[in-house]
């Protein structure tokens, strides 16, 4: 029995009553994760994350409190099950607080759930999809995938949604991560490769309110940790290659209740669509800044993007702030894509700010 064999044997023993409960949360910088692992006791089914036990870990080294008062709590707050480990193994999103139970300033989740929780969007059910483009890249180059070592391909075009060895690299760990976050539970609804070799985008929702972020959360830890098993790097600058090369986002697709659905004889929902886009036009400055990382590199009004400088909209135009669809045009009611938000962007800052401009704006 080889090395491998005999570590894949002991990883596959069963563990009766036990299970592993794997807490992940997002660490100083805003978008990097972490993760660290316990052992609970298992019942019928998976624990609801009330059912889970409060942690806490070592925050000076994750940028997250001074090394004199160190530790912080990681609170649970969404469940899913774990594609790595199997059986009832668990993976668990959660968010950090001090010790007197107030979100840490890194905690953008608690403030996001505060407005997910108001009536008014409650009322709305807001519906968000979110497209998470990403670059793999080599670990040894740390150029992307499928690259000529110190050297460029030929120019996009041939490589969107392609087919061949020539034109699609790291499919095998994009089909990888796609089945991860279905037995995990996440709400992933697609897959397709991008404009630039080696980027690639996933897909999730529709998901309500704060569930969005949660599921785009453990959807990233999914993705790295299948990276992290391929020994390749996963990149979410919003801008990896300078010049003639896309940039990559985090399309934000989003609808209230009353933009979805149509009053009879009336086009309220596309009334209502519009009505939202001038509200987000307003904000513009505020959402830009709220968007991302490095987002000033790709938002030049050029590779499918609007410059960050003036707000725009329009039906089907991949080069506006906001784009509406044909579908949603015709049928006078359905839902926007904001196109504005970058790749590393914070989930629950970008979706709560959507709400609370559109719904409580």
């Amino acid at each position: 029995m080889s090395t491998y064999e005999r570590i894949e044997f002991l990883k596959s023993l069963p563990m009766d009553s036990k299970a592993i409960a794997e807490y992940i949360w997002i660490d100083g910088t805003g978008s990097g994760l972490r993760s660290k692992a316990r052992t609970f006791d298992t019942g019928k089914s998976a624990p609801s994350p009330s059912e889970l036990p409060i942690w806490n870990f070592d925050g000076s080294s994750t940028g997250q409190a001074p090394g004199t008062d160190s530790e912080v709590l990681l609170k649970p707050q969404a469940v899913f099950r774990d594609p790595f480990r199997g059986g009832k193994d668990i993976l668990v999103v959660c968010d950090c607080y001090e010790p007197n139970g107030n979100p840490i300033k890194t905690n953008t989740r608690a403030a996001a759930a505060a407005i997910f929780k108001d009536k008014r969007v409650v009322d709305e059910v807001p519906w968000y999809g979110i497209e998470q483009e990403y670059t793999l890249l080599n670990a040894e180059t740390r150029w992307p995938l499928g690259w000529p070592k110190n050297g460029y391909p030929g120019p996009q075009g041939p490589y969107y949604c392609a087919v061949g060895h020539d034109r699609m690299f790291g499919r095998d760990i994009c089909d990888a991560h796609y089945k991860a976050c279905l037995y995990a539970g996440v709400n992933i609804s697609g897959i397709n490769g991008e404009v630039m070799p080696g980027q690639w985008e996933y897909q999730v929702g529709p998901s309500v309110g704060i569930s969005a972020g949660d599921e785009l959360v453990v959807s990233r830890y999914l993705l790295e940790r299948t990276c992290e098993a391929a020994g390749v790097l996963c990149s979410l600058d919003p801008k990896p290659i300078p010049g003639d090369w896309n940039g990559a986002g985090c399309h934000t697709n989003f609808s209230t209740k009353s933009m979805r659905e149509s009053k009879p004889g009336t086009r309220s929902g596309w009334d209502a669509i519009v009505a939202g886009i001038d509200k987000l036009a307003l904000k513009h400055a505020e959402h830009i800044a709220a968007y991302g990382e490095g987002n000033e590199r790709r938002l030049t009004g050029r590779h499918e993007t609007a410059s960050m400088e003036a707000f725009s909209w329009g039906v089907a135009n991949r080069g506006a702030s906001v784009r509406v669809g044909r579908n949603t045009e015709t049928d006078g009611c359905g839902y926007m894509e904001d196109r504005r938000p970058s790749s590393n962007m914070d989930p629950y800052v970008v979706t709560s700010l959507i709400a609370k401009n559109i719904i409580l704006g």
